[in-house]
């Protein structure tokens, strides 16, 4: 079956109680057994739910993926994962990864003895093998990169890392599964942040990791129902609500934001723009050939910190708001915003300067987010 189709049918078969359509909202906490040890498949609903199956289910067959386990938050899936990480092995990370990660990373695991070594997207593309060794545990990547769009080759990352014994994560959150699909292109494990695209209504917080590699899967499941950062089934179920349109959603986000992008790009008041459907995107070439389409998310420089924050604050239409992809356009200042927690020093360094502006394009009428970028810009 195709994707839509998928989204729709893939672990939602109609209620065999009811006949209802819809995956029904198991809201319990325990399961009656039948006898001690005998039971229908769920005893007690942090090790298992069926509506958490459900979407389990659908999600991982959207990434292509035998194996999907859902948590409380991408951050939680993040801690997830790192627990498959030994203090004497290292991570090796996208330098602009998201300021949530850096912050797990640097401030929780770091003073715990782990060892990261971050490294900018051209390093990791041209040689990433100079970076990794036996040591290396994952090969953590992002792309496209939150807030800079910057894109990595997974199938190049995939096979360097493999060829000293490394996993490859992608966080796949700002292209999702209907754009791009990490695993078919040689990941190990596959990250959401289902708050975003996936769920798609700015209405509920978790995560999911997929994966085909069966012995990382058991560890999975082991991690989620002993640590039990799960997502509850009223979460669950707005996200299996929710990837139902993500096709038709993901279609209009990217018509919608390429249309933005070259409106900026051909503004006096803008200094440049990063989205890498733009042909004059360092990472257009790849991202062409690794994603189906370029998303919904577009950065852009003014031209200083002053004239940024008073350009955000001055729309009407796209909101000054954290998080992303949902069908609302969002604006924010990442270094004030969502990047705060990383050292200024070091996001100037990065790129994510203090006249940084990120949107998250919705899908309302793409005139009237030209109009409200108009009498914006042209107020600073």
């Amino acid at each position: 079956m195709d994707f839509e189709t998928r989204a729709i049918h893939d672990g939602q078969d109609p209620d065999p109680a009811t006949g209802s359509v819809t995956v029904p909202i198991y809201q319990t906490s325990t399961f009656v057994q039948e006898a001690v040890g005998v039971n229908k498949g769920y005893d007690y609903a942090r090790v298992a739910n069926p509506t958490r199956t459900a979407l389990q289910l659908c999600l991982a067959s959207l990434e292509n993926a035998e194996f999907g386990a859902a948590y409380a938050s991408g951050i939680a899936a993040t801690t997830t994962l790192m627990h498959l990480v030994h203090p004497s092995e290292k991570v090796v990370c996208v330098n602009d990864v998201y300021g949530g990660v850096y912050r797990l990373f640097t401030q929780v695991y770091e003073p715990k003895g782990y060892s990261f070594e971050f490294l900018d997207v051209d390093t990791i593309n041209s040689s990433l093998a100079d970076h990794i060794d036996e040591q290396t545990r994952i090969v953590w990547l992002e792309t496209p990169t939150n807030p800079l769009l910057n894109i990595v080759d997974i199938a190049a990352a995939a096979k360097a890392a493999h060829e000293v014994g490394a996993m490859v994560v992608v966080d796949n959150t700002f292209a999702t599964p209907y754009l791009q699909r990490p695993l078919d292109l040689g990941a190990d494990v596959v990250l959401h942040s289902l708050t975003k695209y996936l769920g798609g209504h700015s209405d509920m917080v978790g995560g999911f990791v997929a994966t085909n590699d069966p012995t990382v899967a058991e560890r999975l499941y082991f991690l989620q129902k002993s640590l039990g950062a799960i997502l509850g089934p009223m979460d669950c179920w707005l996200v299996l609500r929710g990837v139902k349109t993500l096709a038709i959603r993901m279609q209009k986000h990217s018509e919608n934001a390429r249309r933005v992008a070259e409106y900026l790009a051909q503004h006096e008041a803008v200094e440049s723009v990063l989205y890498p459907g733009l042909p004059g995107h360092p990472g257009h070439e790849i991202a062409s050939r690794q994603m189906d389409d370029f998303g919904g998310m577009v950065s852009f420089l003014a031209s200083s910190e002053e004239e940024a924050v008073e350009l955000v604050a001055r729309t009407k239409i796209f909101l000054l708001a954290e998080s992303l992809g949902g069908v609302e356009t969002l604006i924010s200042h990442p270094a004030i915003m969502t990047h705060a927690s990383v050292p200024k020093e070091r996001r100037d360094m990065l790129g994510i300067t203090d006249g940084l502006i990120r949107i998250s394009v919705g899908i309302e009428d793409v005139e009237d987010l030209q109009a409200d970028l108009q009498q914006a810009l042209d107020g600073i």
